[in-house]
């Protein structure tokens, strides 16, 4: 399985499992609630069916690290998207409508990237790049989305080793820099992107490296 479809359907799972309730605590986005995170996702899903099948033949613009834009600082809500999220998320009303949702154009997303030829090529925000490239960018979206679903939600299952793993490798090409074997991989990707500060011990491992730190992806 590709490590996409595995962060995402990890991912999806985790939503499916949440009870009513979670759907009102915070999540490890900052000034949104999980069903704010989930409404994220869906539109997440939905980008990448529309991207899957917006096919093109010019060549390669930049590949999966190249996907990102590295912020100068976190969002700040202010974007229409970012300020739309939470009244789309209310709108649903019972979590069970935004399960389903989330489940179903999730579930299309997850077997739409098993269906595509990982070379060809896809047009996405101004950018050429491979569906394999594609594809490897977004399971550091949706594992970075995984952690911060579960980031107030101890009983909820967090993502898969393997996919940490890979996700940990797409944030150290995105940064050009190595993080300390001595961080693990949920240490690095929360520290890494900012959400989380990292303890005195975490940041002497960090070295020089702190000072460049957060990376914040957009």
């Amino acid at each position: 399985m590709h490590p996409f479809s595995r962060s995402w359907t990890a991912l999806l799972d985790a939503v499916a499992g949440l009870p009513d309730e979670d759907f009102g605590k915070p999540s490890g986005c900052t000034g949104w609630l999980v069903r704010d995170l989930v409404c994220h996702l869906v539109i997440d899903a939905q980008d990448v069916l529309i991207t899957l099948v917006t096919p093109t033949d010019e060549p390669a613009t930049t590949d999966a690290p190249g996907y990102w834009n590295l912020l100068p600082a976190p969002p700040t809500g202010d974007d229409p998207l970012d300020a739309l999220i939470p009244r789309l998320a209310a709108a649903y009303g019972e979590p069970r409508w935004l399960r389903h949702h989330i489940d179903d154009v999730g579930t299309a997303a997850v077997r739409a990237a098993g269906l595509a030829d990982p070379a060809a090529r896809v047009r996405t925000q101004d950018m050429v790049l491979t569906v394999a490239d594609y594809l490897s960018a977004y399971v550091l979206e949706g594992t970075l989305h995984h952690l911060d679903l579960v980031a107030h939600l101890p009983a909820a299952p967090g993502p898969p080793a393997e996919t940490l793993s890979v996700a940990r490798a797409a944030l150290e090409a995105v940064a050009d820099a190595a993080f300390p074997a001595s961080l693990t991989d949920t240490d690095v990707l929360r520290i890494g992107t900012g959400r989380s500060a990292p303890t005195a011990a975490q940041e002497a491992a960090l070295g020089g490296l702190a000072a460049r730190l957060p990376y914040i992806l957009g």
